[in-house]
């Protein structure tokens, strides 16, 4: 967990998971009827925004997109489904971890079609960065997910 801020507790990463789902038409998909990549990352940053907004309390701000990747390809007529959680806090920012799904209209089977690291920073009334609460590590899996994200910011600092 983040050092605690006095002004601040510590939030626990259930309190802020988001989802963003929609039904996929033909405007949203190229000539194949496959949803543009596009289309799947405004959801992804959707779903981060409405994350890391309930996590802070702020405004946020998208800093950076890392390790997108589709796994399937997504066909019109499915209804998206991009799931978001906090993974990480550090003073302003936010790692912020996405899974899609594809479900199946009508049939509800649902697919992992991609995943996504979004980094948001919450910002104040100026637009700078504004500090956020820390993240209470409550399960296993929020451990592990803080423990990997820590590592990939360490490995970002050594190699800037």
């Amino acid at each position: 967990m983040t050092e605690p801020r006095k002004d601040m507790p510590p939030k626990p990463v259930r309190d802020s998971i988001s989802d963003v789902a929609d039904l996929m038409f033909p405007p949203d998909a190229n000539m194949h009827g496959t949803v543009f990549g596009g289309k799947v990352l405004q959801m992804v940053d959707k779903a981060a925004s409405v994350c890391a907004m309930r996590h802070s309390g702020k405004p946020v701000v998208t800093v950076a997109m890392e390790r997108v990747e589709f796994l399937v390809p997504i066909r019109v007529g499915t209804f998206l489904i991009a799931h978001a959680r906090v993974n990480y806090t550090g003073r302003s920012s936010m790692e912020i971890g996405v899974e899609v799904y594809a479900e199946d209209m009508p049939g509800g089977r649902r697919v992992h079609t991609n995943s996504c690291l979004v980094t948001m920073v919450a910002v104040d009334s100026a637009g700078r960065p504004a500090p956020v609460p820390g993240l209470a590590l409550e399960t296993p899996e929020d451990k592990k997910l803080w423990a990997a994200a820590e590592k990939r910011r360490l490995r970002r600092l050594q190699s800037s």
